[in-house]
């Protein structure tokens, strides 16, 4: 595996066992440290995201909301006092319990390999700072699988780490560093279109905006051709 160094361009499939070596020990990196994590991010403010899910969101609320990664709940609780309904999603165990207490809401423990989600479903998918640990060559079947649990036109909301498309360990942390261009053709080609992107934090150079948060709209083929179309 490489670090945030630069990967080679024919890097060789995972297999699977170490796909569950890699869901693994991450997950347990974050469990290992529920408390820590909880108390390093329950004041980060990310309603810059939330909003930004929210506002393309078509139809009236009140909106239900999957919380993809949900951590110990911080989020969820943003949705409901917003009047929304809001589902979490978390791999582990800890944050996932601590999520359910701290929000009241449903939370499901999945791994990001292995989802299993009702078909279109949620009005919206929030995925903030998750995606990155999902390995590059697994990230077009989860992309599929957050679309089909979108109602037509629903949307994909997503943040992470930017780099230059490298890929490997951080301690025990796996972890893959898109840029926009390839973060851009991944996201298009599992049937979505682009509304907006940023990076964040807000109000700093460019160099000091370490996250790349984009938003997107599932399409069908019809909604692709009109996409395609200029207006």
């Amino acid at each position: 595996m490489t670090g945030r160094g630069s990967p080679p361009p024919d890097r060789a499939p995972l297999a699977p066992e170490e796909l569950a070596r890699i869901a693994a020990r991450t997950v347990a990196h974050y469990d290992g440290r529920a408390e820590a994590f909880w108390q390093g991010t329950r004041d980060h403010d990310v309603s810059q995201n939330v909003e930004a899910l929210l506002r393309h969101i078509a139809g009236r609320p009140p909106f239900t909301i999957l919380d993809l990664g949900c951590g110990p709940g911080r989020d969820l609780v943003a949705f409901t006092r917003r009047g929304h309904r809001a589902v979490g999603l978390e791999a582990a165990a800890n944050l996932a319990a601590m999520a359910r207490a701290h929000s009241g809401c449903p939370v499901w423990q999945q791994d990001l390999l292995a989802l299993d989600l009702p078909p279109r479903h949620f009005d919206g998918v929030f995925a903030n700072a998750v995606l990155f640990h999902v390995p590059s060559q697994e990230l077009p079947r989860v992309l599929r699988d957050l679309r089909a649990t979108l109602k037509p036109d629903g949307v994909l909301f997503s943040s992470n780490p930017r780099g230059d498309n490298e890929e490997g360990w951080q301690g025990e942390r796996y972890g893959a560093y898109h840029d926009l261009a390839t973060w851009r053709r991944h996201v298009g080609a599992a049937g979505f279109v682009e509304l907006e992107h940023y990076y964040r934090p807000p109000g700093l150079p460019r160099e000091q905006q370490p996250w790349l948060a984009s938003v997107w709209r599932r399409i069908d083929d019809a909604g692709a051709a009109r996409a395609a179309t200029p207006g």
